[in-house]
């Protein structure tokens, strides 16, 4: 999603950091709390976010923003061909067996794939493409070098995300492809928006 208004920079920010209050997005945006409150309400009654209070331990309580399945709808979502009311007819009529071998065919394409452009790179640069192919393909994704050797990936958008839901083995074969693509066998996901945390996340290190 291209950031150019304000209101594209706000739905970016919510995404990422899933809650936010307007004093942080004032913050972040660099804008009054007065422009931030202004074109909140526009997106409010547009239905593309929602509002919650957070209790304080004194005073009042705080008003959070988040996306509301409306403005979700609005991040990139792809399921190449996928639909789980598809596998569902698949696994109906063939079994679970059958699904899971389409989804390590998609594995075994996504790294011939991703290899094609990894090749002849360093751990470093790898990482960098890695990062560069998961944006192109909707992930919202953002790399963080730990140490000399160890990184953290996080994707804070999953394109595919109605079908993994229902088909885990969508996250496990993601997994095996990052280890495949980048090299190393350590390759940990911490994190998993399927299970219901706020985003994904992986430990990398070579």
């Amino acid at each position: 999603m291209q950031l150019k208004t304000t209101k594209d920079r706000i739905l970016d920010l919510l995404k990422r950091e899933v809650r936010m209050t307007v004093g942080a997005l004032s913050e972040r945006l660099e804008i009054t709390d007065m422009a931030v409150r202004k074109h909140l309400s526009v997106m409010e009654k547009d239905g593309l976010i929602a509002t919650e209070e957070i209790r304080q331990p004194m005073g009042r309580p705080v008003q959070s923003y988040t996306l509301s399945a409306k403005g979700e709808l609005l991040f990139p979502k792809s399921y190449e061909g996928l639909s789980v009311e598809f596998l569902q007819e698949i696994q109906a009529l063939y079994g679970s067996k059958s699904v899971e071998q389409l989804f390590q065919n998609r594995e075994k394409r996504l790294t011939k794939e991703y290899t094609l452009r990894m090749q002849k790179k360093s751990p470093q640069e790898r990482m960098q493409e890695i990062q560069t192919i998961q944006n192109e393909k909707g992930y919202m994704a953002d790399i963080t070098r730990i140490d000399d050797n160890s990184y953290e990936l996080i994707e804070y958008n999953c394109p595919i995300m109605a079908v993994a839901k229902e088909y885990k083995v969508a996250c496990k074969c993601e997994t095996s492809m990052f280890k495949n693509v980048l090299q190393t066998e350590n390759v940990n996901r911490t994190s998993c928006k399927t299970e219901g945390n706020d985003h994904c996340r992986f430990q990398i290190s070579f």
